[in-house]
């Protein structure tokens, strides 16, 4: 098993997160788990990458099983917990580590905005994807797979396009605060291929906006260069 640090500055550890101490995080390209370390590297947190795979045929490590029986990632610990699900791990990281504003405080009016859309992102965008990228998941019969696959492909513009009319004019899916939720839509528009069937983002103009300005962020161009230099990596 592969584990690779990523260090920031030391100072900067100090001042954002206080008494926390390190992450460490159950890691695989093509993953929703990029975008969790997109969100480590923005709170500025010290975090170890422990490599894994998306791939149903490769052993998973003990410790991520231990977390998620599923074999899936993100699977994030810290010194006293663990978590799995990505839209919960956004949530999370957001409100423990208020000083990044990616996450609207509880009693802030747009919190609902956020946590709505995060969930969406999560049952309704994610769940289409699976349709498209795991058919046999939700077939009993293998000839049956590209009728799933059809379906999840309607259902991605279904939901993207939900998404793009309630981004409207606005800067951001807040408004005109960034959030942890525009960097979960990021994510999402990674996994979409052309060759699969899947909407190009061009028919999403406000969804296509955001994802542009979220990829000029710094974290965004480390963590995702594989995406950067070829998007069907």
């Amino acid at each position: 098993m592969s584990r690779g640090i990523c260090v920031v500055d030391q100072t900067r550890k100090l001042d954002t997160l206080g008494a926390f101490g390190m992450y460490k995080l159950f890691y695989s390209l093509k993953s929703a788990s990029m975008g969790i370390r997109v969100l480590l590297e923005e709170i500025g947190a010290p975090y170890e990458l422990i490599q894994t795979s998306v791939d149903k045929d490769t052993p998973r490590p003990p410790e991520q099983l231990a977390v998620n029986p599923n074999g899936w990632v993100p699977v994030l610990l810290w010194e006293n917990g663990a978590m799995y699900e990505a839209a919960a791990i956004t949530m999370f990281l957001g409100d423990r580590h208020p000083e990044a504003q990616l996450a609207p405080a509880i009693d802030d009016p747009s919190r609902a905005v956020f946590l709505q859309t995060l969930v969406y992102f999560s049952n309704s965008v994610q769940n289409a994807f699976q349709l498209t990228y795991y058919p046999d998941r939700f077939v009993d019969d293998p000839k049956d797979e590209p009728s799933a696959q059809q379906r999840g492909n309607r259902r991605l513009r279904e939901t993207w396009a939900v998404i793009d009319e309630q981004v409207g004019d606005k800067e951001w899916i807040l408004g005109d605060q960034f959030s942890a939720a525009d960097i979960y839509l990021f994510m999402l528009t990674t996994w979409l291929r052309t060759a699969k069937g899947h909407p190009a983002m061009v028919e999403f103009p406000n969804a296509k906006r955001i994802a542009d300005k979220v990829l000029q962020r710094p974290s965004i161009q480390q963590v995702y260069r594989p995406w950067i230099k070829s998007p069907e990596y």
